[in-house]
């Protein structure tokens, strides 16, 4: 089928996805039968590149904090609720570094009195035992005793504590984990809508959820328009977009299920600000999955996001759980695996990853640099001034002039 073109929407930039029909569509062929299923192009980071600003600031000059409900972060960077990347000891360094981390309160910090162990086991599983093994790690059940406990640490050591959990178990898991200290109760699941159907008398209502817990509550994960804003008007201080976007993570692969992340981006982005125009409360939008450099993390701010959740480029870290290795959290699910387990190594600090300063040239460390140039190449002042930047398709922005580097 013949692409289709996007018209601007005064605000967004010049990459906004409104669809309109090719001239040569309307004079010619249908791109299908009349009343036939239409598709529009969506685009991920690789297909994207950011413009130049009309003028330029010193970096040093830009603002990148995050607010997220009665918290003001330095850096809008939160450590993706994974257990190979986030246990109490690497949470409280990044919240030292100006960032939010997240607990998954589903893993095996809550399931096991010493995780180390079982990180151990995994990271020397053979490959074609992995999957058998994460199944069964996971089939020990969660002790709320352990939620209490593994967030009490992480406040011990002068930290912003945040943490996550399913759906399905947020009723059961907020009260225990907010008693303890948490700071943010984020609920996440592959795909949330506020909208839902189940066999139970009474599902989680967001509404109801946010009256009860007396912090800011994040729900996750979407990637449209629609369902995003319908979130927003339950309550929530945030939403996490993406969908199967991770190189961790196979739900694109499984399920067929996705968007590309620039695409979801800029769309939750639509319903954020429209959301605000109606109601005069700004809900920020937190790409998730996906980024994989300094490039890709200033494109989800370009196309609207008010901050990023990191789980990769963190799953690298000493200070990561995971020992060189990140899995999915959907790896170890009991019916439909929808993960992977992948060697990333051991290369690098927190500190290095967040503040520099680096000796490497691939946009995976100082990534608090990364973003600041960006801005001030642009020539934003803020997050916000910064998801104003043009944007244009570029497919070959990544190979262009490129051929005595691949030779």
């Amino acid at each position: 089928m013949r692409d289709v073109g996007w018209q601007g929407v005064p605000g967004r930039g010049s990459l906004s996805l409104t669809p309109t029909v090719d001239p040569e569509l309307r004079e010619g062929a249908h791109v299908g039968p009349p009343g036939a299923k239409q598709m529009r192009r969506a685009y991920g980071f690789d297909e994207v590149s950011i413009v130049p600003g009309d003028v330029t600031i010193n970096p040093e000059l830009t603002d990148v904090s995050f607010t997220l409900g009665n918290l003001k972060l330095e850096l809008p960077f939160l450590a993706a609720g994974m257990d190979a990347v986030v246990s109490p000891r690497s949470a409280a360094v990044f919240s030292q570094l100006g960032g939010l981390a997240v607990l998954n309160l589903d893993g095996l910090q809550t399931r096991y009195d010493d995780p180390d162990a079982v990180f151990a086991e995994i990271a020397a599983a053979p490959e074609s035992e992995v999957g058998a093994l994460l199944q069964r790690a996971y089939s020990q059940p969660v002790r709320l005793e352990l939620v209490g406990e593994r967030v009490s640490a992480i406040k011990r050591q002068g930290a912003r504590c945040a943490v996550s959990c399913t759906p399905a178990n947020a009723k059961r898991f907020a009260s225990p984990a907010v008693e303890a200290g948490a700071d943010v109760f984020v609920v996440q699941g592959t795909v949330t809508t506020a909208r839902h159907s189940s066999r139970s008398v009474e599902g989680l209502r967001f509404e109801k959820l946010c009256q009860q817990v007396p912090v800011p509550v994040v729900v996750g994960n979407t990637v449209s328009f629609g369902p995003c804003k319908d979130l927003m008007e339950t309550g929530i201080a945030a939403v996490l977009v993406g969908v199967g976007p991770s190189v961790i993570c196979t739900t694109r692969e499984v399920l067929g299920i996705g968007v590309p992340q620039v695409t979801a981006t800029i769309d939750c982005a639509a319903a954020r600000d429209q959301y605000l125009q109606e109601s005069g409360r700004y809900v920020p939008i937190i790409t998730d999955g996906g980024i994989h450099a300094g490039g890709d993390l200033c494109k989800a701010f370009a196309a609207g996001a008010d901050a990023v959740m990191l789980g990769t480029l963190l799953a690298v870290a000493e200070e990561a759980p995971g020992g060189g290795y990140h899995w999915g959290m959907s790896a170890p699910h009991a019916e439909l695996p929808r993960g992977k387990r992948i060697h990333v190594g051991v290369r690098s600090s927190l500190k290095k990853i967040i503040h520099g300063p680096t000796s490497r040239s691939d946009g995976t460390e100082n990534l608090a640099g990364v973003l600041r140039t960006a801005l001030g190449v642009c020539g934003a002042g803020t997050i916000r001034e910064f998801q104003q930047a043009e944007m244009v398709i570029a497919p070959a922005i990544k190979t262009e002039g490129r051929s005595f580097a691949s030779a």
